[in-house]
This record gives C-alpha cells, structure tokens and sequence, in this order.
C-alpha cells in the first residue's frame, strides 16, 4: 500500500473527476490496480453495474486520464509503478447521467452537445444525420487522425430507460436509440482499444448486450469484487485521522467509533469471495462532518424502484434472507422486473454469504441506515395509513427501545398499528407477527424471529448495546399469557450471564380491532 501524503486530508463527497480530486487536497482510495489488471487482460468490452453512490464514476474518469497519459496525476498510486508506456489514446465518454430523459428528445441534446465537440476535436466531417452513424464516424476518424484506437468509456448506459418505466411510447424509443447506439461497438470493433460501460443492471431485453457475445460482465467477479467502495482494511489505512476525530466528537473510544462506521455503512458484498464493503457516500459523509447520520437515502429513492414497487404486490418479510441464483439477479426485464433484484441493484439487499453446494447466495439488508432507508422511504409503498404514516410513531418507537423504555416504544407501537389501512392483511396470527417484526426490523433496530433456544423459539428479540428485548406475541389471548410463557420456558436464559439489562414484553393483538391490544412488560430477571 502506499502512503498518503499529508495535505491528501479532505473528503472529496459526491467528486467524480479522478483530475479534480488528485490535484486538491482530498484523500483518494487508490483503486488503480483494477485499472492494471483491466487494461492488461484479453477483454476488449467491460460492464459493471453498482448502485448509486457507490464510485463508479469515478472510477471511469480514473480510466479516462490514465488511457489520456496523464501519468502526473498517478503519481504515488499502484499503476505509475507498474510498466505501462503512458501513450496517450483518444477517449470518448459518454455520461447519460447528465438528463433525466422525461420526455423524447432528451437523449438527443446530451448526445448532440457530446457528438458536436468530438467532431470539432478530431475534424470529423458530419456527412451522417442519425446519431448512430455520427457516432460511428467520430470512432473510425478518431483512431484515424490519432492512430490509436479508441476508448470509449459510458457512464449510466440505462439512465434514459430507468426514467421512463412505466412510459411505454418514451421507453421503447429510448431502448430502440441506445440499442443503435451502441451497436457500434461491435461494428467499429477494430478501431476500439476498450469499452467500459456502468450502469444500475444488466438488462436482458437490451440489445447491446446481445450483440456483444464477448462481453466481459465482471459485476458478480470475484477479482473486482473490490473495484467500488471502500474495504475494511482501506478504512483504516486512509482515514485515521477522521475516524479519531469522529470518535472524539462522539466521545467514544477509537474502536467504538470503528464499529459505529461497520454497523452502519459497512455490510455490502458483490461477489461469493468479495469482502465487505462500505457505501463511499454515507461513510466520507460521516468522516467528514464528525458525525452517525442517514445519508444515504437522503439522496433519494431511485427512479426503477419506486416506480416497479407501486405496481407489483411484494412482501417485503419474504425478501430479507432469500437466496437467489447469479442470474436471478443479473439480467433484468425492466418491463417485467423483479423486486428482489431490484431491491440487490439499487442497494437495499446485497450479498450476506454464498452457498457453494447450491450455488447461491444468501441476500440481507447491507447495515443500520438502510434498515431506516427501508422504513423512511420503501414501507409507505406497502403499509398505507388511515391518517399517513406517522413518523413520530416510529422515532418513537426506535428511542423508546434504544433507551431502554418499552413502555414509551409500545404505546408508539400502538400508535402505529391503529393507523395501519384496512388494506394491508392481519387477519391472522403468522400476518400480525410478519407486521411486527417488518416494522421493527426496517426501521433500523436489531430484530430477529423466530430465535430457537433449548426450550423453545422466541417470536422476536430486539438487540442494542445496552438492551435484550425478548418478546412473545399472542393472536386473540392475553398480555399476561405472553409474559407466562417466556417466564415459564426461561427464553432468557442464554443471554443472563452478559452485561445488558434483559426486558421481557408479552403484547396482544385483537382481531376485531385490528390493533395491540396490551402489553406486559417485566425488567428485572432474577
């Protein structure tokens, strides 16, 4: 690893420009053995697809100053060690990030301004009217005028189709613009050194993909499991002095604040042997302004997925701890899309383990602030109520148990259960606990079902740093029933030798009411 020169000290939040960043003074994560190990392999066509907010523009800037030469900017990184000639090749990048493609013709701005200053650049005659052919042009006469092929790197290749979903005239004139766009990488296949395209997925119904057989996708790679983001061990080697400053600001130990960052913005995972990885976004965020916030989902639903989740009946229980197949979550029909892929491609899922005898992987929700993302901005999709969703409710609820008040945290829960739509189903015992747990669980608290113990399996157990919370559901009987049944079976006998106060609740729910109808609540365990 190489050392980090003392001015690099700032978080460069939100910069895409690989330029911008190295000649200021913020800290870059040198992700440039990826670009090594890229340019020296046999593939020609790249695609990636991340979530937002996770680096992939950056990383394709980094590969558009490295294929321009401009090795002063490498300078200290993995690659200017390395033994590349530093020739300089002509690079075409086309970000479609840049619109959101409401309406048609958009597209044809964005590549009107982009086409317009290649062919000024490289005295591109623009004999052609559609923009495939334009697009041809400025690729054959750039490797003609330059005598190097060319690189062509896009950013957000289905942005214009995310926009437009459920837009069906808008859609497919986009898809049938971008698929002609993009053949171009087959048919000008002699004149390209390297195409490396970004996006949210591969989509299956997009034919730039069924054209380029070669296409080398490395989203699910174990060897660029890393390529975006940010690992553990590059945590601690680049960012020291942030993590001190934060744990100093929350007047926790140096270690604390370690695991304050893990519980929260750690837990991704792209591939069967990737490490875990932190979101970039939420942990410069929280390095930089000293500070455990949300910052991630303050950054907005995406477009895809608010749109799919208003059409498709999901349930949202039966998605966490599902196991999936690689091509489950690959390729994606967006006329058609599948929710739990949805949820893996935009973040809210990721990879928690892979299973090598069946081959698949295990799916969880990543870390703590996209447990509260799912509640602030995914459950309003599925739980509708009578008077809106109340969001004093749920703070509510979160304090009551992270301050070891139950009481305060079941009467917001109550609260929240009487405004529930008649709508939503907990007409049976199994519906009201899927309920219970969802809304414990997204909203950003530790809970689990169904916890098996020697003398049974507890409904569902809240877990803080201060805090055990066993709790027993009854469907149609008694508080005091609920309560009985954990005294009676000791479900709290794992947990009495450790250091947190273990609180047990016994809550009823009615049918006819179709709300918790009490609580019981003991403390102490002798």
């Amino acid at each position: 690893m190489n050392t980090i020169p003392k001015k690099m000290s700032g978080y460069a939040i939100g910069q895409q420009d690989f330029s911008v960043l190295r000649e200021g003074s913020a800290i870059y994560v040198d992700k440039t053995e990826y670009v090594y190990k890229i340019v020296n392999s046999d593939s020609k066509y790249y695609f990636l697809a991340r979530p937002r907010r996770f680096g992939k523009s950056l990383f394709l800037s980094t590969l558009r100053y490295f294929f321009e030469g401009r090795r002063e900017l490498f300078k200290g990184l993995y690659i200017d060690s390395t033994d590349w000639n530093w020739e300089a090749y002509p690079v075409l990048r086309l970000d479609l990030n840049t619109d959101r493609y409401a309406e048609q013709g958009k597209l044809g701005g964005v590549l009107d301004n982009l086409f317009g200053r290649w062919e000024r650049e490289y005295g591109v005659e623009v004999i052609a009217e559609s923009y495939s052919q334009r697009f041809q042009n400025i690729i054959e006469t750039a490797h003609e005028k330059t005598g190097r092929k060319v690189v062509i790197l896009v950013d957000e290749y289905d942005k214009p189709l995310v926009g437009n979903l459920n837009k069906k005239d808008n859609f497919e004139h986009y898809r049938a613009g971008l698929a002609s766009l993009y053949s171009n990488f087959k048919s000008s296949a002699e004149h390209i050194r390297l195409v490396f395209l970004t996006g949210v997925s591969r989509f299956s119904k997009l034919s730039v993909f069924s054209d380029l057989n070669n296409l080398n996708d490395i989203t699910f790679d174990n060897t660029y499991a890393d390529i975006c983001g940010i690992t553990e061990e590059e945590l601690k080697e680049y960012f020291h002095d942030g993590i001190s400053r934060l744990a100093q600001q929350m007047s926790i130990t140096y270690e604390k604040g370690l695991k304050e960052l893990k519980r929260n913005y750690d837990g991704y995972r792209f591939a069967a042997n990737g490490s875990d990885i932190y979101n970039p976004w939420s942990l410069l965020s929280a390095l930089s302004k000293s500070n455990i916030g949300n910052y991630w989902n303050a950054t907005g639903l995406p477009t895809l997925l608010a749109e799919s989740l208003k059409n498709v009946n999901a349930d949202l229980e039966s998605m966490f701890n599902r196991n999936v197949r690689e091509d489950d979550l690959k390729g994606l029909d967006l006329l058609n899309p599948d929710p739990v892929a949805l949820l893996y491609q935009t973040g809210y899922l990721t990879i928690k383990k892979f299973k090598p005898r069946i081959r698949k992987y295990q799916l969880g929700i990543p870390n703590n602030e996209v447990k509260e993302g799912f509640y602030r901005v995914l459950l309003p999709y599925y739980v509708e109520t009578r008077t809106g969703t109340s969001n004093m409710a749920v703070d509510e609820i979160i304090d009551g148990f992270m301050e070891g008040d139950p009481e305060k945290a079941m009467r917001a829960m109550q609260t929240f259960f009487a405004g529930i739509d008649y709508k939503m189903k907990l007409d049976n015992e199994n519906n009201f606990h899927n309920a219970f747990f969802l809304l414990t669980h997204i909203i950003g608290l530790d809970a689990k079902t169904e916890v098996h113990t020697s003398d049974g399996s507890i409904d569902i157990t809240i877990d803080t740093d201060e805090y055990l919370y066993i709790i027993e559901l009854k469907y149609d009987h008694s508080a005091e029933e609920a309560l009985l049944q954990i005294e009676e079976k000791k479900y709290f006998r794992p947990w009495q030798t450790g250091d947190r106060e273990i609180i047990l609740i016994g809550v009823a729910f009615s049918s006819r009411t179709r709300c918790i109808e009490g609580w019981k609540i003991k403390q102490e365990i002798s």
